[in-house]
C-alpha cells in the first residue's frame, strides 16, 4: 500500500492514496473559522469506524441479514501529553434492516472489532475500545 502528502500552505496538505483518491486535511482555520479538511487524527478515527462499518455489513451480507444501513459513531479521548495517542475510543453502531437479528448484529460488531478490524487491532494498543449497537427494524417503520 502507498500513499502521498503533499504540502500545500500552512497547515494543509493534500494526501492521495495508492489508488489515486485525494483528500484535504488541515488544521489552520480559514477566514470563516473551518478548516480546509478533517486531521490527520480525526481522519485516523474515521478510518477505524469505517473498517469496522465495513466488515460490519460484510458479515451480515454473507449471513444473508437484508442489511439495508449501517452507521457508527464514535467518540474518542487523546492524551494531553505528545504523543496525544488515542486513550479511549467508543463505536456505537446503528444498523437497519429488516427482520435483522440483534444476535447475528452484535457477532458481527464482536467479530469486527475483535478479529477482522485490522484499524480497531492497531488502536487497541493504545486505547480502550468499548462498542455497543442498536437494531432499527425497517419492516416495523412507518
Amino acid at each position: 500500500m502507498k500513499a502521498r502528502v503533499k504540502w500545500v500552505e500552512d497547515r494543509t496538505f493534500v494526501g492521495e492514496s495508492g489508488s489515486g483518491h485525494k483528500i484535504v486535511l488541515g488544521t489552520t482555520s480559514g477566514p470563516e473559522g473551518r478548516t480546509p479538511g478533517p486531521s490527520p487524527m480525526e481522519l485516523v478515527l474515521i478510518g477505524t469506524g469505517g473498517c469496522s462499518a465495513y466488515d460490519v455489513v460484510h458479515i451480515l451480507e454473507k449471513g444473508r441479514e437484508d442489511v439495508e444501513d449501517c452507521v457508527v459513531e464514535l467518540d474518542a479521548d487523546r492524551a494531553e501529553q505528545e504523543p496525544k495517542v488515542f486513550t479511549r475510543i467508543h463505536m456505537h453502531f446503528i444498523v437497519k434492516g429488516r427482520n435483522l437479528s440483534p444476535a447475528k448484529v452484535e457477532r458481527a460488531v464482536n467479530l469486527s472489532i475483535e478479529k477482522y478490524c485490522s484499524a480497531s487491532a492497531m488502536m487497541a494498543k493504545t486505547a480502550t475500545l468499548t462498542h455497543d449497537f442498536e437494531v432499527v427494524d425497517t419492516a416495523t417503520e412507518s
